[in-house]
C-alpha cells in the first residue's frame, strides 16, 4: 500500500500475524468446517513467540546471528515462555538445553519438512537481502536451529520472498507468483506454487486438493495464495479456518505477508487489542523497526528507506 512506512509495515507484520496465529490456534486440527466466531480469549502460540525471540536477538546483536537466534529462543523456552511448540521445534529446544550446538539440534529427515521455520521467519525480511548470497546463507543457518531440511528452508524463503516485495511497496497479486517461482530453487514447495499458478484454486479448492497440513509444502503455498486473493484480513482469517489443519500457522504466515503489504491502518483494532501479548508484540515492532531501519542504512543503504 502506497504511503505507508516501513515502521508501520512491521508493526502490521507482526500485529496480523499475531491475530492469525492467536484465532487460528483456537481452530488448529479441527477438520473443515462452516462454521466460525472469534474466540473470546485471543491468546498467541509459538508462531509468533518465537518472531519475537528472533526480534530481541537481532535488535541485541544489531545483526542477524544464528547463535543468538539459538540462544533467544533457548531463553525464552527455559523461561516456558513458548506454547504449542511442534515436534521439529521441541527437538531441537530440547537439545539445545542440553548443552548442543545450534547448528546441530534440528530436525532432519522428511518428517522434518514442518513450517516451524517458515512460521518465525517475518523479521529477517526486513533486515536481509535473499539475492545476496551471504545473506541467503543466514537465513538458511536460522532455519537450521530447529529444521535442516531444505524444504523447510525454501519454504521460509517463499514467505520471505513474498514479505519483502509487499514491504517495499509492491502488489501482491498473481503476477508475482511466476517471479517468486523463478527465485526459488528446484523443490515440492516451488512445484507446489506452480500448480497454484497453473490452476488458480479458491483456498478451499486447494485444501481440497492437497491439504492445509503442517508440512511445509502445504501450509506455504495455501498462506501465499491467501495473501494473494486477500483484500480483508478476517474475511480471509475465516476462510483459512474453515479449510482445518494447521490453522494457526497458516493464519500468521498469512498474517505476516498481510500486514507487512497494508500496515496497521488495515487492522480490526477491537480485535488487536485482544490478543494476549499486543503490548509485547507493539514494543517489539517499535524497537525492531529502529534496528531494522538502521541495518539496511549501514547495509543496504537503497532498501526500505
Amino acid at each position: 500500500m502506497p504511503g505507508v512506512t516501513i515502521e508501520d509495515r512491521i508493526s502490521g507484520c507482526f500485529l496480523a500475524g499475531a491475530v492469525g496465529d492467536a484465532i487460528g490456534a483456537h481452530y488448529e486440527g479441527n477438520p473443515p468446517t462452516a462454521g466460525f466466531l472469534v474466540p473470546p480469549s485471543l491468546r498467541v502460540t509459538d508462531d509468533t513467540e518465537l518472531t519475537i525471540a528472533t526480534c530481541e536477538s537481532i535488535v541485541e546483536c544489531g545483526s542477524v546471528d544464528p547463535e543468538s537466534v539459538a540462544n533467544s529462543f533457548l531463553r525464552w523456552f527455559r523461561q516456558r515462555r513458548i506454547h504449542g511448540i511442534g515436534a521439529s521445534t521441541q527437538k531441537s529446544l530440547t537439545e539445545l538445553d542440553a548443552g548442543g550446538h545450534w547448528a546441530m539440534v534440528g530436525a532432519t529427515g522428511e518428517r522434518s519438512a514442518g513450517n516451524g521455520a517458515a512460521m518465525r521467519i517475518a523479521p529477517l525480511a526486513f533486515v536481509l537481502d535473499p539475492d545476496r548470497e551471504s545473506d541467503r546463507q543466514a537465513i538458511r543457518d536460522v532455519c537450521r536451529i530447529t529444521h535442516r531440511n531444505d524444504e523447510a528452508y525454501i519454504g521460509a524463503l517463499a514467505i520471505l520472498r513474498s514479505i519483502r516485495h509487499v514491504a517495499d511497496g509492491n502488489s501482491f497479486d498473481v503476477n508475482f507468483l511466476p517471479v517468486l517461482i523463478d527465485s526459488l530453487p528446484d523443490s515440492r514447495v516451488r512445484d507446489r506454487l506452480i500448480d497454484v499458478r497453473d490452476s488458480s484454486p479458491s483456498l478451499t479448492e486447494y485444501a481440497r486438493k492437497f491439504a492445509s497440513s503442517g508440512y511445509v509444502v502445504d501450509s506455504v503455498p495455501l498462506s501465499i495464495l491467501a495473501a494473494m486473493r486477500s483484500s480483508d484480513l478476517m474475511e480471509t482469517i475465516r476462510e483459512i479456518v474453515q479449510c482445518g489443519g494447521d490453522t494457526d500457522t497458516i493464519g500468521s504466515m498469512f498474517g505476516h505477508i498481510f500486514g507487512a503489504a497494508s500496515g496497521t491502518g488495515a487492522l480490526p483494532t477491537e480485535i488487536v487489542n485482544q490478543i494476549d501479548v499486543v503490548s509485547l508484540v507493539r514494543e517489539t515492532a517499535a524497537t525492531f523497526a529502529r534496528t531494522s531501519i538502521a541495518m539496511n542504512n549501514r547495509l543496504q543503504p537503497r532498501h526500505l528507506r
